[in-house]
């Protein structure tokens, strides 16, 4: 199971996944609460990779991440990686190993705090391809 978190820097859990750049990507064979994390890959998207500027069905860096964790998607974000199969949950945790280690144990994740960006994605997304 492939994991990947939103992240500013490699540091915090970003909250606008449609323009983040900074993902860390966990890879599980059967992740369980009591086991210690991974390592994480780190990769870095160049602008033109994110989600915002990248056409449909083009390959893509994450392709074949089982689940996403971020602080905010719009509606578009979440279709476009359903199509490339991953589940994307919002979360309002800042440390992405806490948000981790929750998705692991089966606990709930904080709510997520309010993105004003997130409005004008859902405005873009009712006139995009998407």
């Amino acid at each position: 199971m492939k994991i990947a978190i939103a992240t500013r820097n490699f540091k915090t859990l970003a909250g606008h996944a449609g323009k983040t750049r900074h993902w860390l990507i966990y890879d599980f064979d059967t992740p369980r609460a009591a086991d210690a994390l991974p390592e994480p890959t780190r990769l870095t998207l160049k602008k033109e990779q994110t989600f915002h500027y990248i056409p449909d069905g083009e390959p893509h860096p994450l392709d074949g991440v089982d689940m996403l964790l971020t602080g905010s998607a719009g509606e578009g974000f979440i279709r476009r990686m359903k199509l490339r199969g991953g589940e994307v949950l919002l979360t309002g945790e800042r440390d992405p190993e806490n948000a981790l280690r929750l998705l692991i144990a089966g606990e709930a994740q904080p709510e997520p705090r309010f993105d004003p960006s997130t409005a004008l994605c859902r405005l873009r997304d009712l006139f995009s391809k998407h």
